[in-house]
C-alpha cells in the first residue's frame, strides 16, 4: 500500500455494487443489493440515489436499479475499449458516405433517445447533433423506432402518463393515432418522420437488435426535406436496413 493512502469505502462499496449489476440479468433493488453484499440498506440507498443523479444508474418501476446511459458515454470517450461503438461506427459512416445524410447510433433511456455516436453529414448545411444529446422518446424517428421495440402495454403506458407535443405542424398530438404509427413502425421495421419533430427536416430510423442493458438500440439518418424525397425513402430504408444486419451478424453468437 502507497504510503499516505487511505481506502475510501463508499468508493468501494460503490464498485462492488456496480460489479454486482454488471453480473445480474435483471434490475435490482435495494433489498437485493444489501442482501447479496451484506451492507446496511441505508448505505446502498444513498449509494444507489447518488449514482441515479450523476447517470450511471437508472430509477426502474417498483423501485428496481440498472445501468445507466452516461456508462456507454464514458466508454465512447475510451474510443474503442466499447464494442458496439467502434463496431458500428464504420456503418455510420457508409450511411453517410451512401446518403450525404448524418447518421446517428442511440438508445432508450426513460422518456429520452440518448445519441451514442455520430457521423455528420459533409455538407455546408446539415443536422448535426452532439454525442450525448437526449431527444424526446416521443418524437422524431428515432424515437418511435425505440419505442416500437417495446410492447404495446409498455407504450400506453408511456402514453398514459405523457402528453404528446406539437413540435411542428406535422406532429402527432393524437394518442390513438400514435399508438397505431408505433404498431406499424414495428411491422415495418422502419420509422419515418416527414418534418414532425423539426420544420424542415426528415429521418429515417431502424432498429438494431440487440440491447445495452435493457436499453433498445437503434440507428437513424438525418437531413433536409430536399436531401430526403419521397423518391429517397424506400431506396434509403432498404440500405439501413442491410446495414443493420451486418451489425446484428457482427455481434451473433
Amino acid at each position: 500500500m502507497r504510503k499516505g493512502f487511505k481506502l475510501v469505502p463508499a468508493i468501494e462499496k460503490c464498485f462492488n455494487m456496480l460489479d454486482l449489476f454488471a453480473k445480474s440479468k435483471n434490475p435490482l433493488g435495494i433489498s437485493d443489493i444489501s442482501k447479496a453484499l451484506g451492507f446496511h440498506k441505508s448505505t446502498v440507498f444513498n449509494i444507489l440515489h447518488t449514482l441515479v443523479d450523476i447517470g450511471i444508474l437508472e430509477n426502474e418501476s417498483e423501485n428496481k436499479f440498472r445501468f445507466g446511459t452516461k456508462l456507454y458515454l464514458l466508454g465512447k470517450t475510451a474510443g474503442t475499449s466499447s464494442e458496439l461503438i467502434s463496431s458500428v461506427h464504420p456503418c455510420l459512416d457508409e450511411i453517410n458516405q451512401k446518403t450525404k445524410l448524418s447518421a446517428f447510433l442511440g438508445i432508450r433511456s426513460g422518456l429520452r433517445a440518448i445519441i451514442l455516436d455520430k457521423v455528420d453529414s459533409a455538407f455546408d448545411i446539415k443536422i448535426s447533433s452532439e454525442i450525448g444529446m437526449r431527444i424526446p422518446l416521443l418524437a422524431g424517428a428515432g424515437g418511435k423506432i425505440l419505442l416500437a421495440q417495446l410492447s404495446d402495454e409498455e407504450v400506453e403506458d408511456i402514453l398514459s402518463r405523457n402528453e404528446l407535443k406539437k413540435f411542428t405542424r406535422y406532429s402527432c398530438t393524437n394518442k390513438k393515432k400514435f399508438m397505431e404509427m408505433i404498431r406499424k413502425t414495428r411491422t415495418e421495421g422502419i420509422a419515418i418522420d416527414k418534418e414532425e419533430y423539426i420544420e424542415g427536416i426528415r429521418a429515417l430510423a431502424v432498429p438494431v437488435s440487440l440491447k445495452i442493458g435493457n436499453n433498445p438500440v437503434a440507428i437513424w439518418a438525418v437531413g433536409l426535406k430536399r436531401q430526403m424525397e419521397d423518391k429517397d425513402i424506400p431506396v434509403y430504408a432498404e440500405l439501413l436496413k442491410e446495414i443493420v444486419k451486418k451489425i446484428e451478424t457482427r455481434f451473433s453468437f
